[in-house]
C-alpha cells in the first residue's frame, strides 16, 4: 500500500482492517481539485468552482438509511419508518465485502471535526473514493491545524464507497445504495450513491444521538447568527421555502452557521466548518452572500453550464431542482471564527403557511413552543422540490425529523428546559400567505418580514400590547416598527370572516391530526399548546 501526505502518526488505516492500492492523506484544496480534474470526475467552472454530478441519486434517499439494532440503541433510538433498524450481522458482512472491494482501489482519507465547541466535538476520519467528496468533507467539516493531523486519533468514521453496490436479498439493505450507521462501532458505512450530502447528514445524525442522549445538549437542524456590537445570539429553524437561509444571512449580523448547532449550558455552537445552500434560480441580487461564496474551493452539485461556455446556468434544473453550493464557512464575509455564540434570547421558527391564517409574527408561550417544535409545520412551495406545482402541506418533527434518532418529545422537552432557564424568546414568523390562501391571498413582504424580526432582536417587541389568537392561541404583538397594523392580524387581510375561521380551524386540527402519533409522548404542558378549533365557525 502507497501512502501520501500528511498522514496521523498515531491510527492508520489498519485499525479499520482496510489495505488499499493507494491511500493520499489530508490533502489540499487545490490537490483533491486536480485530482478530481485528473480523474474526469468534475469541471472547473469560470468562478473558479469545482462542478460535479451525484449520479443517480441528487438528494439523501431517507428509506435507505439505517441504524444498526444492538444493545446501545434497541432501547434508545425511537424506531419507524425514518430510523430503521439493522441487524449487527448483515453490518458485519457488508464491510468485510466493501473492505474487500477497496483492496485495488486509490483512496482520499481526511480527518476532521464536527462541531466548534472542543467539548462536545467529534473527531471524524473520512475515507472516500471521489476526490471531490473528500474536498466536500474539507469544506464541511472542521479543519483541525496542520500540527493536530500528525497525531489525530479518529473517535468517529465515515467510509463512503459509491462504486460499491449492496446484494439487497444477501446483506439485509433495501436497495442496492445505502447509509448505516452504526453507534456502538462508531461508523457510518455509504455505498451506491454519489450524493455527498449523505456524509453531512449521516453526522447530523450521530450528533443527534450523542449529543442529547450522553451529554444532554440540544440538537438542532438550525441557522444561527449574532449581533456585531452586543453579540446577541438568535436561532432560526425553518424547511425548504420558509427563507432561513436570505433571513439567517443578515449582512448586519455575524454568521455562527447555516444549519446544524448544539446548544450547552454556556453557547451556542456550529456543528460544521461550512455551508450547503441551494442555487436553483440563483442571482447574485437575491443571494449576494452565496453568490460571492461560489468561488474557488467551492463545489457545484448538478448544475449545468450556459451552452459553449463555463459559465453556470443557475436556472438549468435539467438534472435536478435540488442544485446545491458547498464552501467552507470563510468563504462567507461575515462569518464568525470560531463558529460560536452565546445563550440565545431569540428564537425563530419560520413557516411558509399556504393557507394564510397564521399571523407574520407571534409570541409563543413554552408549551405552544414545544408544540410547534414538535409539529414543524410549512407548505412545501413550488421550486422547492420536483413536482411540486401547489403548495402541500408538510409537518417534520422538530424541523429536521429524516435526522433524529431519538423520539421528538426529547428534543422538544430540552428545548423547553433551555427556554425556561434563561428567558428566551421564541417567536413563530409565518412568510406564507396573507389575504387569503394560495390562489388569493399574496406572499408577505419580505421587507415586513424582515422589520418584525429585527424588531424582536432589538427589544422593541417586549414593550408593545398583544392579543390572543383565538384559535392558536399565541399573542400577536398589536403594533411593530415599519409594520402597517392590519399585516399583523391575519383576519383583517382577508375579506370574508367566516372564510377565515373555517380555514384557520381546517389548519388547526391538521396540526392536531398530525400531533396524534406523539401524544403519548408528550406532557401535559406541551398538550396545552395546540391550536383549539373554534366550533362557533363549522
Amino acid at each position: 500500500m502507497q501512502e501520501f501526505g500528511l498522514k496521523s502518526q498515531k491510527n492508520d488505516l489498519s485499525t479499520l482492517n482496510m489495505t488499499v492500492r493507494e491511500a493520499h492523506w489530508n490533502l489540499s484544496q487545490a490537490e483533491l481539485i486536480e485530482e478530481a480534474v485528473l480523474n474526469k470526475e468534475a469541471h472547473l467552472a469560470d468562478s473558479g468552482a469545482l462542478m460535479c454530478d451525484t449520479g443517480k441519486f441528487t438528494g439523501r434517499s431517507p428509506k435507505d438509511r439505517f441504524i444498526v439494532k444492538d444493545d446501545k440503541t434497541k432501547d434508545a433510538v425511537w424506531w419507524g419508518d425514518i430510523n430503521i433498524p439493522f441487524s449487527e450481522s448483515n453490518f458485519d458482512q457488508l464491510y468485510a465485502k466493501m473492505m474487500s472491494f477497496l483492496e485495488d482501489k486509490k483512496v482520499y482519507v481526511r480527518d476532521a471535526y464536527a462541531g466548534a465547541d472542543k467539548t462536545h466535538r467529534l473527531r471524524i476520519r473520512v475515507v472516500n473514493t471521489m476526490a471531490w467528496h473528500n474536498l466536500f468533507c474539507y469544506n464541511m467539516f472542521l479543519r483541525p491545524e496542520q500540527y493536530k493531523l500528525e497525531s489525530f486519533d479518529p473517535n468517529f468514521t465515515i467510509i463512503c464507497v459509491p462504486e460499491f453496490e449492496a446484494d439487497p436479498e444477501v446483506d439485509g439493505t433495501r436497495q442496492k445504495n445505502f447509509a448505516i450507521v452504526n453507534f456502538t462501532k462508531r461508523m457510518i458505512l455509504i455505498g451506491g450513491t454519489g450524493y455527498s450530502g449523505e456524509m453531512k447528514k449521516g453526522i447530523f445524525s450521530v450528533l443527534n444521538f450523542i449529543l442529547p442522549h450522553e451529554e444532554n445538549v440540544l440538537s438542532m437542524h438550525c441557522s444561527a447568527n449574532m449581533g456585531i456590537e452586543d453579540r446577541d445570539t438568535a436561532i432560526f429553524f425553518g424547511l425548504s421555502g420558509t427563507g432561513k437561509t436570505t433571513l439567517s444571512a443578515d449582512p448586519n449580523r455575524l454568521l455562527i452557521g447555516d444549519d446544524e448547532h448544539g446548544w450547552t449550558e454556556k453557547n451556542v455552537f456550529n456543528f460544521e466548518g461550512g455551508c450547503y445552500a441551494k442555487v436553483i434560480d440563483l442571482s447574485e441580487e437575491k443571494e449576494p452572500d452565496i453568490w460571492n461564496a461560489i468561488k474557488y474551493g467551492a463545489i457545484l452539485e448538478n448544475t449545468r453550464f450556459k451552452p459553449g461556455t463555463r459559465e453556470v446556468d443557475y436556472t438549468n434544473c435539467e438534472v435536478t431542482e435540488n442544485t446545491r453550493v458547498s464552501y467552507p464557512i470563510y468563504h462567507i464575509r461575515n462569518a464568525v471564527d470560531p463558529s460560536i455564540g452565546g445563550i440565545p434570547k431569540n428564537i425563530f421558527f419560520l413557516t411558509c403557511d399556504a393557507f394564510g391564517v397564521i399571523p407574520p409574527i407571534q409570541r409563543l408561550s413554552k408549551g405552544q413552543a414545544m408544540y410547534h417544535f414538535i409539529s414543524g409545520y410549512t407548505s412545501k412551495v413550488a421550486g422547492t422540490e420536483a413536482g411540486v406545482t401547489e403548495p402541500q402541506l408538510v409537518f417534520s418533527a422538530c424541523f429536521g425529523s429524516p435526522f433524529l434518532p431519538l423520539h421528538p418529545a426529547r428534543y422538544a422537552e430540552l428545548l423547553g428546559k433551555k427556554m425556561e432557564e434563561h428567558d428566551t424568546n421564541v417567536w413563530l414568523i409565518n412568510t406564507g400567505w396573507t389575504g387569503g390562501p394560495y390562489g388569493v391571498g399574496k406572499r408577505i413582504s419580505l421587507k415586513y418580514t424582515r422589520a418584525m424580526i429585527s424588531a424582536a432582536l432589538s427589544g422593541v417587541l417586549n414593550n408593545v400590547g398583544y392579543r390572543k389568537h383565538s384559535i392558536f392561541g399565541a399573542e400577536i404583538p398589536l403594533t411593530c416598527p415599519n409594520v402597517p397594523n392590519e399585516i399583523l392580524s391575519p383576519r383583517e387581510t382577508w375579506k370574508n370572516d367566516q372564510a377565515f375561521y373555517k380555514k384557520a380551524n381546517d389548519l388547526a386540527r391538521k396540526f392536531n391530526d398530525n400531533f396524534s402519533k406523539f401524544e403519548e409522548f408528550a406532557n401535559d404542558e406541551i398538550m396545552a399548546g395546540q391550536p383549539k378549533p373554534n366550533p362557533n365557525y363549522e
